[in-house]
């Protein structure tokens, strides 16, 4: 119950327009349905971290080293979620949240070298309660800014009192290199609110090809290391 405690307040005002000028009881009950689907959503991303974790482990097994490098997880505001639903016109219910928002549970993964991302991807997706919705692999094509990561929208099962309830996370693996970048493009790009000029677009475009440079030397660093 302490998720509910905790989000009531501000999904009381989300979901109050879900009223729709009805009785501060529906208000209420509805604030209580998205709680509790949010903490669906956390359970979720507890257990990819899981399997993340445990990939992570047999690996340093078998290689002497750990793939992953840190593991974040995220789940997606009230608001944003609002936001989310009123740019692509679509009803605000919790119907619609689990039919159209794919990314209210995020799972971010970041690796040592390029070949992890893919190699941890391959295992994950092979697990036979894993149901891969989507795929967008941006390290092979990079977005026009020069954004570069893996993205997998999967199903995982959640097992509750009652019943076993498939619910989607998204995932995106990169590598250092790549989160370096993302992290401070996001930081100049979000908190200073402003549009870039096509010099500052170039710049970071750039910067993102000598992050792509780097992830390419050190990967065949690894390879001469392993090869001796």
């Amino acid at each position: 119950m302490g998720i509910i405690k905790e989000q009531e307040q501000t999904i009381m005002n989300l979901m109050q327009s879900v009223a729709d000028g009805k009785t501060i009881e529906l208000a209420h009950t509805k604030a209580i349905e998205f709680a509790k689907l949010m903490s669906y959503y956390k359970c979720a991303m507890i257990e990819i971290e899981a399997k993340l974790n445990v990939l992570n482990v047999e690996y340093s097994l078998s290689f002497d080293r750990n793939p992953i490098n840190s593991i974040k997880t995220r789940l997606k505001n009230p608001l944003s979620i609002k936001e989310k639903l009123e740019r692509r016109n679509l009803p605000i219910s919790i119907e619609s949240i689990e039919e159209n928002i794919y990314d209210v549970a995020g799972i971010r993964v970041v690796c040592s070298f390029q070949n992890d991302v893919y190699m941890l991807a391959d295992a994950l997706l092979k697990q036979d309660d894993i149901d891969l919705f989507e795929k967008k692999d941006y390290i092979a094509n990079p977005k026009e800014n020069g954004y570069r990561s893996l993205h997998l929208i999967v199903s995982v099962p959640i097992f509750l009192s009652n019943e076993k309830r498939p619910v989607k996370v998204e995932i995106q693996l990169r590598t250092i290199a790549m989160d370096c970048w993302a992290s401070l493009e996001h930081q100049l790009r979000y908190k200073k609110n402003l549009a870039f000029s096509d010099d500052v677009s170039y710049e970071l475009y750039r910067c993102a090809q000598l992050s792509e440079d780097l992830d390419l030397r050190m990967d065949n660093l690894r390879r001469q290391i392993l090869n001796k």
